[in-house]
């Protein structure tokens, strides 16, 4: 009785009230009560599958940060991050408080940062019991003695069944909300299930509160550490083979998808688990992610092949976006604890599917910068409704929709620990070789890994570079296991002219894109873009 009512009195000064609250199940259990509660099925394999319903995506438009003292002159206000005011995130608090008050809620524990120096304790309550069972794979897992002393440090509160019923009274878009008040250290969410709402909500906080607060670079990528103690770290944006590349059988996973670079030069895991995409998954293609997927694990919005509770991933007729979380220990390979010492080479996974960027190319402190600003892929045909040929697609810091801060901080810090450590950066292309897609072909897996490979053993210190005459990368003469005339990825096409043509335009979009960051970039990222002049530079050449 005591503990039952120590919990009430924990959740009561969130203004919960008259709850019927579980706390810190197991994921046995949270999955029990979810299949029977008919909100959920095991599959063949005893994995829980469940469905988001309306929203199986983030709704970044309706992504808020309250705007108050802390915010106000730290955050990039714009299209990515919408202000609210403290007041109307107040009245929402109590809406969503007041909905949550009198039902069977379910709260859990845990913490974000593998790294001691920098936990931040997280307790999550949540309407729903199967959010509660991704918040147990993802967050790192506290032990018996961490909970029974847990103090959080921040809150936050899930409320799917909530729909704001009066949107522009409240200063939102829409019924729902995902929103950070840095100042009661709170994430709310309300209108949606998608369960990567709480997950990247905390990203957001982290990725304001480290930089400002911890002199931290947070980053959205997945890392890897040899058995040499040499860290590798791995950005990119979805479909550029940041997952597929940091799973290497010689070397143990950090990380897959967030990680903090620290002032004493150690890189460090944000979560205690992993969300990767399942659409098309194949044990062949992605056997880490794919053996992952037992009981333990959860799928969303996956759907079964007929007849049977047997997963069809290659059906997307609920989503594209179909999901799996789990802890990291259902891989067999990891780093533990999650942290390890500072990395010695970054990738930045690019998929250009115009057959315009070199394979693999060494970049300069400002091009790293300048890229690394960009966040450049290529979105092809098929992907996205409407889309016919391939469009190019550009995230600031490969993570724009999780940046608080301008892009320029998160550059500006890459860059110094870049120089001061003697880090080196890669642009690797992951995409199309010979022509744009349709025309050339998708560069074989095989030596996109030979690349990194002869990278993490020094093989490409010492070989001769050429600059490229529009992006001014430095691409290697030479690489261990590829073929060498598909280093310049103009000797790949059948008509040099086409390929200038193609390289120019890529170059165009680069700069339109960049546009919005030449006020706060400095004159050395400035000079780390394509080259002004390039279409001459290739004319006479060509010539």
């Amino acid at each position: 009785m005591e503990a039952v009512a120590e919990i009430a009195h924990d959740l009561e000064k969130y203004e919960l009230k008259d709850t019927n609250a579980h706390w810190n199940l197991s994921p046995e259990e949270l999955q029990r009560i979810t299949v029977e509660k008919g909100m959920g099925v095991e599959t063949d394999n005893g994995t829980l599958a469940i469905n988001t319903g309306k929203f199986t995506g983030r709704s970044p438009k309706d992504r808020f940060l309250v705007k108050d003292e802390y915010t106000e002159d730290k955050v990039w206000w714009g299209r990515i991050n919408k202000p609210i005011s403290p007041e109307n995130f107040d009245r929402l608090y109590d809406e969503v408080a007041n909905y949550l008050s009198g039902r069977e809620i379910y709260a859990r524990d845990g913490y974000v940062c593998a790294d001691p120096e920098y936990r931040l304790n997280i307790r999550t309550v949540t309407e729903y019991p199967w959010s509660n069972f991704f918040i147990n794979s993802m967050f790192l897992r506290p032990n018996e003695e961490e909970l029974a002393n847990f103090d959080e440090d921040w809150l936050i509160l899930c409320a799917p069944g909530y729909v704001c019923p009066d949107p522009e009274g409240f200063g939102i878009r829409q019924g729902n909300f995902s929103i950070l008040n840095f100042t009661r250290k709170v994430a709310l969410v309300g209108g949606s299930a998608y369960t990567g709402e709480m997950k990247k909500g905390i990203f957001s906080a982290l990725n304001l509160i480290l930089p400002v607060d911890r002199n931290v670079l947070p980053m959205h990528c997945s890392a890897n550490v040899g058995e040499d103690g040499e860290t590798a770290i791995f950005f990119g944006l979805s479909g550029t083979g940041k997952t597929t590349l940091s799973a290497d059988p010689n070397r143990r996973l950090i990380g897959d998808d967030e990680h903090g670079w620290t002032p004493e030069n150690t890189i460090f895991n944000f979560e205690g688990g992993c969300y990767a995409k399942a659409i098309d998954l194949t044990e062949e293609k992605e056997p880490d992610i794919y053996r992952a997927i037992k009981p333990g694990a959860l799928l969303e919005n996956i759907v079964f092949k007929e007849g049977t509770k047997t997963p069809d991933y290659f059906d997307s007729s609920i989503t594209q976006n179909t999901r799996v979380s789990y802890p990291i220990e259902h891989i067999d390979n990891i780093q533990t604890p999650s942290y390890a010492a500072n990395p010695k080479n970054i990738f930045f996974l690019t998929c250009d599917a115009f057959g315009v960027l070199p394979p693999v190319s060494k970049l300069t402190p400002g091009q790293a910068a300048y890229h690394f600003i960009s966040g450049y892929t290529a979105k092809v045909a098929g992907t996205e409704a409407g889309i016919t040929e391939p469009v190019p697609s550009f995230s600031a810091c490969f993570g724009e929709p999780f940046m608080p801060l301008h892009p320029t901080v998160y550059a500006e810090m890459l860059s110094k620990k870049m120089q001061e450590n003697g880090v080196n950066v890669w642009l690797i292309n992951t995409g199309w070789s010979g022509g744009p897609y349709g025309v050339g072909s998708r560069i074989k897996l095989k030596y996109t890994r030979a690349m990194i490979t002869a990278i993490l053993k020094g093989e490409l210190d010492n070989v001769d570079y050429e600059e490229h005459p529009i992006f001014g990368l430095h691409m290697p003469k030479y690489c261990p296991g590829v073929p060498t005339e598909m280093l310049d990825p103009m000797n790949t096409w059948l008509q040099k002219g086409a390929y200038v043509s193609k390289a120019i335009q890529l170059s165009h979009s680069f700069h339109i894109n960049f546009d919005k960051f030449i006020n706060q970039a400095s004159e050395e990222i400035m000079h780390g873009g394509p080259l002004i002049d390039a279409h001459q530079i290739m004319s006479d050449d060509i010539a």
